[in-house]
């Protein structure tokens, strides 16, 4: 966003962005219990669960839960980025989220640094460290089946990793699969993220604006539409957002309202079908 929308709204940043600094994002009861949860967990390791359909704030809850994890202090939280990886460029990254030095070829010396460097933490801090996963419905099978391994010792009496698996439906239907019992049985805490309600959605919205600073940028009765009309989805409500707030910087609309909603988003009116010809000209042809 520019300086000069920025001005021209009083706006931080943009409300309807991805990118929203973590400390201004909305959260709810539910997913406060879930951060809470998942803050036990660490004391004892294991797996935890966020699903919910596209849109409906999965990565924004892990993003929650990222930061509230980090304030703990002494621990160590790792976050991976390429969920689709192969077992080789998993074990990569894994070292290189906890600083192992590994040797791709020589996975038994990769599966033995990390578990003495987990260890290590579990000994000095008495918490377990923490891998968040979003996208874990793109993890292939076998590898979560060596996470559960990477995890466990003496005899599958102790974990030494908190796991955190962020992903849609197409998750859950892994978890049916028989390679995957053993780690569906071990997810401990779980969030679910279903559709939200036209209140919550209005609850969000005006979070939002508040946090960026320009609480007045949409009436009431524009806030209370988009609310009814996202399909209590999140994402279709920023996107909405995010259109209407660039229409009106181009007109240099001042305030949002329900006029400027109309003209960005109600159908275009269809062209009329040509009048039939007249019975003189037909008597003329």
């Amino acid at each position: 966003m520019t300086q000069k929308l920025l001005a021209l709204y009083g706006l931080k940043w943009n409300p309807f962005s991805a990118d929203i600094p973590t400390q201004a994002l909305w959260s709810f009861p539910k997913l406060e219990h879930f951060c809470w949860r998942v803050e036990g967990q660490v004391r004892e390791g294991g797996f935890a669960l966020i699903t919910g359909d596209p849109g409906t704030g999965k990565s924004v809850a892990l993003r929650i839960l990222a930061n509230h994890l980090r304030e703990l202090g002494d621990l160590q939280v790792g976050v991976l980025t390429r969920p689709q990886s192969a077992m080789a460029d998993f074990y990569r990254e894994m070292g290189q989220l906890f600083g192992v030095a590994l040797v791709p070829h020589n996975r038994w010396a990769g599966f033995k640094a990390l578990r003495h460097t987990w260890t290590a933490h579990v000994e000095a801090t008495r918490l377990r460290p923490v891998l968040l996963v979003d996208e874990a419905q793109e993890v292939a099978p076998p590898v979560l089946a060596e996470l559960r391994i990477l995890a466990s010792t003496e005899f599958d009496s102790r974990s030494i990793l908190t796991i955190v698996l962020c992903g849609d439906a197409r998750l859950q239907q892994q978890f049916r699969r028989e390679e995957l019992l053993p780690v569906a049985s071990r997810i401990r805490v779980r969030l679910n993220l279903d559709y939200l309600t036209p209140k919550d959605l209005l609850e969000w919205l005006q979070h939002v604006l508040h946090q960026a600073g320009a609480p007045k940028l949409m009436t009431p009765e524009l806030m209370t539409t988009l609310a009814e009309h996202a399909a209590g989805n999140l994402r279709v409500l920023a996107n909405m957002g995010a259109e209407l707030l660039a229409l009106a910087a181009k007109r240099e609309i001042t305030r949002l309202d329900q006029k400027l909603y109309f003209e960005a988003f109600a159908p275009h009116q269809s062209l009329r079908a040509p009048a039939p010809p007249s019975l003189a000209t037909v008597s003329r042809g």
